[in-house]
């Protein structure tokens, strides 16, 4: 409790004489005015006040919401959907629909009998192609080698024409060969040399033919190992297990029943990161606008987000749209959570504000007491938007005022002016 000075008791003895004393009505009158004067007085004065018994709270900048107040619960955000990567048959279910699931489970298992004779058929075929390819090696091998021969032969064919060319016309100048014979060595010569270019331009052709035919092998090997690999993967994938933690929502056939390829098998809730399905009464309509923001509260933890998708529906005289929050991944996030939802109306992103505590009544302060130098100074105050977390100041103090307020409320100060505060 605070102490009043001794005017406060002056004021109550002078209340008491006055109503006690037997006089006519004009010393009445005079007394009573003299009463209301000192307790005037007694307003103006000081009391006092230990610190410990106080709340200090900082002026400070931030964002203020003017709020409505709406409901929610909480989803998953998304959903994993496992799909069958090979043509199948479920052999066994081992978690039903319903069921929590961590990253890596078991949850059902598809029949790999067939998928593995396909592997094994590949497998032969890789190999009878592997074995072709080497065949075709050892051919182009061989193919070179006689190429090689057959040019050499006709160079060699060649030079020797060349020489006895050579040869003959030596001979024409003494007159021992005549001009018909060196024609005719001429026209041996030339045919060779076509000859040879021909050679060469077939012996081109044929290498790239086994070129081609090396490379074309290739290319089947490469597909149908690529084909291998994605069947070996699709085999481990017969044993569906979860991609993430959740719940098993929903499986889409019954043990016995076929299955295609990129046909969805398992529906599982994605329990990593979430939204908010909001509802709120239909006449709050006109605030209900995608990308507005607002807070989620629940516990003692406050989530900032925004407003995504509003359905046109209105159900049991409601609005629902959804929540998709900053911080999607918190740990105190849940599914089916009830969360309560602090839409805003409107907002300042920079107000002057101090946190609103049950110690101000009615919510909305008429008056602050700032501290400073060991007093608690009263200032009147105007506020703006308040929130159930904060209070916007538009005049009265500053950034960086420390507010003193009473444990017990500020009638505790009794409207005095002045303060002193006992550290």
């Amino acid at each position: 409790m605070i102490n009043i000075l001794s005017e406060g008791d002056i004021v109550i003895h002078s209340i008491l004489l006055t109503m006690n004393i037997k006089q006519n009505s004009t010393q009445f009158i005079w007394g009573l005015i003299c009463a209301i004067f000192s307790l005037s007085s007694c307003a103006n004065s000081t009391g006092i006040i230990d610190k410990n018994k106080c709340v200090i709270l900082t002026v400070e900048k931030g964002k203020v919401i003017d709020p409505i107040k709406a409901s929610g619960v909480v989803e998953p955000e998304s959903e994993v959907l496992i799909r069958c990567t090979y043509p199948s048959t479920i052999k066994k279910i081992i978690r039903e629909p319903g069921s929590s699931v961590q990253r890596g489970d078991l949850i059902l298992v598809l029949d790999d009998q067939q998928i593995k004779m396909d592997i094994d058929n590949i497998k032969d075929q890789l190999a009878l192609k592997k074995n072709s390819l080497e065949k075709n090696i050892l051919a182009e091998t061989s193919t070179k080698i006689d190429l090689k021969y057959n040019e050499e032969v006709k160079k060699l064919n060649i030079t020797s024409l060349k020489s006895q060319l050579s040869a003959e016309e030596q001979l024409i100048e003494v007159g021992g060969i005549s001009p018909a014979k060196i024609e005719k060595t001429k026209q041996e010569l030339a045919l060779a040399e076509k000859e040879l270019l021909t050679l060469k331009e077939k012996n081109s052709i044929r290498l790239k033919q086994l070129r081609a035919e090396e490379e074309g092998l290739l290319l089947g090997i490469q597909i149908q190992e690529k084909d291998l690999n994605e069947k070996l993967a699709a085999l481990e994938q017969m044993n569906v297990r979860s991609q993430s933690s959740g719940i098993v929502l929903a499986i889409g056939n019954k043990p016995g029943e076929k299955v295609s390829k990129d046909q969805v098998l398992v529906r599982i809730s994605d329990l990593s990161s979430f939204k908010i399905a909001g509802f709120i009464e239909e006449k709050m309509a006109e605030f209900i606008k995608t990308g507005t923001p607002l807070y989620a509260i629940f516990e003692d933890t406050k989530l900032s987000g925004h407003i995504g998708i509003v359905s046109p529906i209105v159900e049991n005289g409601k609005i629902q749209f959804n929540v998709h929050l900053e911080d999607s991944s918190h740990p105190k996030l849940i599914p089916h959570q009830n969360i309560e939802l602090w839409i805003a109306k409107n907002y300042k992103d920079s107000a002057l504000r101090i946190k609103n505590i049950p110690q101000f009544e009615n919510g909305k302060p008429e008056y602050l007491y700032v501290y400073k130098d060991g007093k608690g100074i009263k200032n009147r105050i105007s506020t703006g938007y308040i929130s159930p977390d904060y209070i916007e100041i538009n005049e009265g103090v500053k950034e960086g005022d420390q507010i003193i307020v009473p444990l017990s409320g500020y009638h505790e100060f009794k409207n005095l002016v002045e303060i002193t505060i006992n550290e």
